[in-house]
């Protein structure tokens, strides 16, 4: 990739380009909106609501509040054309089947914890195990099965949508009650900006993320989508899926994205960490300067579109997920079939068995203490 343009608009180094529903109430100002409408009804009788963000540029940002799902993400190709980046479906029923977490907020352990158990401050924990004899994305029903309240804002710069939920003392195994908000902010500079918080009143573990699926080209598998990754090392997984604890750099293998490569370049290289993952699903650790800035992550670019996909964040990892196991079974938005490869992950994150792993990055949130995550991904595009 070459030919990069950039400016620097109200702080955040972006990039310089700049289905309907029936809207009951909404919040506006010139440049931004924020639009309030019904889903759809739960089995239990209540209502969902979808709010969709949009900006002067010409951006819009479609968020339900089961699960904190991001339900569509339009945003201009080259030409100026909106085309929707993030898979997912048309009406709430086809969140309510089995599916693999698209576009939901995961936790209150985002990635996987091996055994399905953790020991905190001498206490074991027993965690759902719902991936194997594994905990993964915070067990049965976690965070992306549950109903949020909301609270849509709009100003000047930005519009958003500030999800809260309160998670009860032993819900899927976790101690503490835990009170979590999740605003998603649409700036006028065409970027998401995902702002996660979280406090308790026992110690427990943390780890909240974003699992969209993106396509940026909105059609057809990803594997020609050029990649690169700000990560020096990757964390190697044992035949379940769990880190090994060693923390391997990336020179020689087919995990070194430090230059643009594209997804498919070797995706089938005869490599046991992809033979494991049945292609790449691995953390990444980040290059970080000081621990806890927001600083770069990852950059996508897809070349039939020129769409670039800019991230950034204040987690140590990074989850890169190839949509591996995706294999047809479901429709999504428009009949269009997701087969395999026809999405991709990039879940900013602590690294995946954290609180059995005590050299990792400790997810361990204690009373008095609050849990803060951001992660901005930021859209362009590339002439």
């Amino acid at each position: 990739m070459k030919n990069w343009v950039w400016i620097c608009l109200g702080g955040w180094l972006l990039g310089c380009h700049a289905p309907s529903h029936e809207t009951s109430s909404s919040v506006e100002t010139t440049a931004l909106s924020v639009s309030r409408s019904t889903f759809g009804q739960l089995p239990d009788g209540r209502m969902v609501e979808l709010f969709q963000l949009r900006n002067a540029a010409g951006m819009e940002v479609e968020v339900i509040n089961y699960g904190a799902i991001i339900r569509a993400l339009r945003v201009p190709d080259r030409a100026g054309i909106l085309g929707d980046v993030v898979l997912g479906f048309d009406s709430l029923s086809g969140y309510l089947q089995p599916h693999p977490y698209m576009g939901a907020v995961v936790g209150r352990y985002a990635n996987r914890i091996g055994g399905a158990r953790f020991v905190l401050e001498g206490t074991t924990y027993e965690l759902a195990a719902n991936d194997g004899p594994n905990h993964l994305h915070g067990g049965i029903k976690g965070f992306d099965k549950v109903l949020w309240q909301a609270e849509p804002f709009s100003n000047g710069t930005e519009s958003g949508v500030r999800f809260t939920y309160v998670s009860p003392d032993g819900e899927e195994g976790y101690p503490g009650t835990l009170h979590v908000a999740v605003t998603y902010t649409l700036t006028d500079t065409n970027a998401l900006v995902i702002d996660y918080e979280a406090t308790t009143d026992k110690p427990t573990i943390v780890n909240l993320t974003q699992h969209a699926y993106f396509n940026l080209a909105g059609q057809g598998d990803i594997l020609n989508h050029e990649l690169q990754i700000f990560a020096d090392f990757f964390t190697p997984v044992d035949e379940r899926l769990i880190p090994t604890g060693e923390i391997l750099s990336v020179a020689g293998t087919p995990f070194d994205f430090r230059q643009a490569q594209r997804i498919g370049a070797r995706i089938h290289a005869a490599d046991v960490q992809l033979q494991r993952g049945r292609g790449y699903d691995h953390n990444f650790v980040l290059q970080r300067r000081e621990r806890g800035t927001l600083e770069l992550a990852a950059r996508v670019y897809e070349p039939t579109t020129g769409r670039v996909m800019t991230v950034y964040t204040t987690e140590p990892g990074l989850q890169f997920y190839s949509g591996n196991f995706l294999d047809g079974s479901l429709q999504g938005k428009g009949g269009r079939v997701y087969a395999l490869r026809t999405g991709f992950c990039l879940e900013t994150q602590h690294f995946p068995d954290s609180p059995n792993k005590t050299h990792f990055p400790s997810p361990v949130l204690r009373p008095g203490e609050t849990y803060r995550s951001r992660t901005v991904y930021a859209f362009s595009v590339l002439q």
